[in-house]
């Protein structure tokens, strides 16, 4: 099946770092992958293309709620707990997980968005914004990723687009 970008629920420009909502006129600040763009498995790119969001974790939770394996910890995010794990690759506050609708693009066989994990979730706010720097994830400001999610039902249509989809974007104004 082909979509249209009209089509589209969450439009994602990775050249600009920018998510748009365009039924919601909506527009905020990520952070994708810092080894770039592709859909191989274990690359820790972000990957292009059509996808879906399959399932949806956080609702009603805490702002800066920690999530492992997709599950609230209990632990809510601060400088402190920052210190005592600094080698995590902090998920928090909501989760919304891509699956890849392109059959050997972005679906099936070493090239699964699904089976990669690959999210669109909050960060700590102390994290930069429009630069990739994430492990292949689209990385929001909490308070933005709980705006989407409240906005976005599951089974929504997202596209990520590794250039400028300008036709359809406002220009991001600050």
């Amino acid at each position: 099946m082909s979509y249209s970008l009209e089509q589209a629920d969450i439009l994602i420009d990775l050249e600009q770092q920018l998510l748009y909502l365009p039924k919601h006129h909506k527009l905020y600040l990520i952070s994708s992958g810092k080894n770039g763009i592709g859909e191989q498995e274990n690359s820790g790119k972000t990957p292009r293309g059509w996808h879906q969001i399959a399932e949806k974790f956080g609702e009603n939770l805490p702002v800066n709620m920690v999530f492992i394996a997709r599950q609230p910890t209990g632990e809510i995010y601060s400088p402190v707990l920052a210190q005592q794990y600094p080698q995590r690759d902090w998920i928090l506050s909501r989760i919304l997980w891509l699956d890849g609708l392109e059959l050997g693009f972005n679906q099936g066989q070493g090239c699964d968005s699904k089976q990669r994990y690959i999210y669109i979730h909050g960060t700590p706010d102390t994290e930069p914004m429009g630069i990739p720097v994430s492990h292949g994830c689209i990385r929001m400001r909490n308070q933005d990723v709980v705006d989407v999610f409240e906005l976005i039902e599951q089974g929504a249509l997202v596209y990520l687009s590794e250039s400028k989809i300008e036709q359809v974007m406002p220009r991001y104004q600050d």
